[in-house]
């Protein structure tokens, strides 16, 4: 069930960088909502709403009932309680156990099948732009610059993005 299976799709659902920052931030967060995740990537929230669908429909997150949510539950949340005005998410059980299975050879082998190179990941992370990964890689860079736009790991001027730099935060990149 974990594994290769997930990397390329789940039931149908193709395992894309935003499904797996939704799920790692729900991880960290408790429960949340799909404007306040928004906020915090700086992703249009069409593309969050989209992708908590993808989610939900694949069984790897669900709907958090109750009409009142904790800090306890809601780790990102300041004050001891809220009552929500928004749809809540958290992980399902499915959710859990696939995150579990996430470890350090499954990320390289999901960024190798994405960019079809792993090291790009490791390269952008330790760089302060795309412009210093492009120095080292030569006649690939522009086409890798399209896959990371398209991705929404860097900006078309090379600055990489508040979700990139969340998501390579989550991974421990």
């Amino acid at each position: 069930m974990c594994g290769k299976a997930f990397q390329d799709s789940y039931q149908g659902t193709k395992l894309l960088p935003v499904h797996l920052y939704i799920l790692l931030h729900l991880k960290k967060a408790g429960v949340d909502y799909a404007n306040m995740m928004a906020k915090m990537t700086e992703l249009d929230v069409f593309l969050i709403k989209d992708a908590i669908n993808d989610l939900l429909e694949a069984g790897l997150i669900e709907r958090d009932s109750g009409s009142a949510v904790k800090r306890s539950k809601a780790r990102f949340k300041k004050a001891f309680e809220v009552h929500k005005h928004h749809t809540y998410y958290r992980l399902s059980r499915k959710g859990e156990l696939f995150l579990r299975s996430i470890n350090e050879e499954w990320i390289k082998r999901y960024f190798t099948d994405l960019l079809n190179r792993y090291d790009i990941v490791h390269m952008l992370v330790r760089s302060s732009d795309f412009q210093e990964v492009c120095k080292k890689l030569g006649k690939e860079c522009e086409t890798l610059r399209n896959e990371l736009i398209l991705h929404r790991f860097i900006t078309p001027s090379g600055k990489k993005t508040r979700f990139f730099k969340l998501l390579s935060e989550f991974l421990e990149l």
